[in-house]
């Protein structure tokens, strides 16, 4: 089992059987409100009607077709629906089937982009510490979680700006006021490698993973002004923030910042069907087709099997309409005043040091148990479980992203169990 510790799992199973709307189900019947949406994934609650039937219909009609110099006509369409809400001049979609495939595919096609503008030399990465970008090479390469990298050695040649985690910032409600300087990083990091050998920046606009890490105030507005002083492609991961979870369709438009890509998945079909994306400017796109080569050769030799899957396509396009019917976006702005008041007030709780929110997600920080950070928090996860409500631990975080569908009473009931279970955990 991914990210489990499957000796302890073996012993004390969770399961989980069934969902709809806001709600998980057990073997036993027990209803659980999802508190993270998934995996920050089903903003649209389970079992949407609209999705099941889409993923029926195009499964009735093309279940699998390559995406190998043959097209899908679903694809292109998912294509130019993205196209039309990304932010402006990210004009051109490269299909993946996860989050990790997006950052890779992200990275490889930096690299080969610099390339493409005879600037070979430009190969390096900078991450972020406390950054997540996946699980394969390049991603675990360029994110700045130290547990999810020893256990691999070397990767990728790399480097990290710090994390935007300050102390003067604790308890901050959104975007904090302090650290906009820690962009300047980037800076030194141009100093000691060179511009020339750099070839793309990429972080979070807020990072999941790490504990719901909210970016300072004008913090990514400086880092997207240094990336064009010096040539360097900036890359969002909106794997997590993608789709609604800032109150927008994109963090890029809540913190009013254009990258050069955009990573995609989980929003994009609602987590009902493994698909990712990623979305870049028009003039990456040119750099690959403008080549000199022949006219059938392959310009970016990249991609997967199921790149454009039709039914993931069918997937997307019917939670894209969802978003629209729903007014998604809009009920998140409104909600998320709501959700900042009832997160905030667990602050005096014993063992928080630290409350953070943006949008449709929070972050509870724990003081350590001795010298194990992680132990309170699985604990509190696991009384949660129990008592009706799904959060995630990681780390030293509790953390939170209820769905978009969720009702004022439902998060008062999920911050009151939390409030219970912090209590009554040592």
């Amino acid at each position: 089992m991914p990210f489990t510790s499957n000796r302890h799992f073996k012993r004390n199973p969770l399961f989980i059987s069934g969902g709809q709307g806001a709600y998980y189900s057990t073997p036993e019947g027990k209803q659980v409100f999802d508190g993270l949406s998934g995996l920050w994934c089903c903003g649209l609650g389970h079992g949407r009607t609209e999705i099941v039937n889409a993923v029926s219909r195009q499964m009735a009609q093309l279940d699998y077709s390559p995406a190998f110099n043959v097209g899908s006509p679903i694809a292109f369409e998912l294509a130019d629906r993205l196209k039309q809400i990304a932010p402006e001049n990210l004009n051109h979609v490269f299909f993946t089937n996860s989050g990790s495939e997006s950052a890779d595919t992200s990275l490889k096609m930096a690299r080969a982009y610099w390339r493409m503008k005879g600037q070979p030399g430009k190969t390096k990465l900078i991450g972020r510490s406390k950054g997540y970008h996946g699980v394969n090479l390049g991603g675990t390469s360029v994110g700045g979680i130290g547990g999810n990298r020893k256990l691999f050695g070397s990767c990728l040649d790399t480097d990290h700006l710090s994390h935007t985690l300050l102390r003067e910032n604790a308890f901050s409600r959104g975007l904090p006021e302090n650290g906009v300087e820690l962009a300047d990083e980037l800076e030194e990091l141009v100093a000691l490698h060179d511009a020339s050998n750099i070839a793309a920046v990429i972080v979070e606009p807020f990072s999941g993973s790490g504990g719901v890490i909210v970016p300072p105030q004008g913090y990514l507005k400086r880092l997207r002004e240094l990336c064009t002083r010096h040539g360097v492609l900036l890359v969002f991961d909106e794997v997590i923030t993608g789709f609604g979870r800032t109150g927008q369709a994109f963090a890029a438009q809540t913190f009013d910042t254009t990258p050069d890509i955009i990573n995609l998945a989980k929003g994009l079909t609602n987590g009902t069907f493994p698909m990712g994306a990623v979305i870049a400017k028009s003039e990456i796109y040119a750099a690959f087709m403008e080549q000199e080569l022949p006219e059938e050769a392959v310009e970016f030799p990249h991609g997967y099997t199921y790149s454009g899957h039709p039914v993931a396509c069918s997937a997307a396009l019917a939670t894209l309409d969802l978003y629209e019917t729903d007014q998604t976006y809009a009920r998140v702005r409104q909600l998320a005043p709501y959700f900042e008041d009832a997160i905030h007030q667990l602050k005096g709780l014993p063992h928080i040091t630290d409350i953070r929110n943006v949008g449709l997600a929070g972050a509870l920080q724990f003081a350590p148990r001795g010298a194990n950070p992680t132990i309170r928090p699985y604990e509190i996860f696991r009384k949660c479980f129990e008592a009706g409500v799904y959060v995630r631990c990681g780390g030293n975080t509790i953390q939170l992203a209820p769905p978009f569908i969720s009702e004022k009473e439902e998060l008062d009931n999920l911050f009151n169990i939390l409030s219970d279970v912090i209590q009554a955990t040592a």
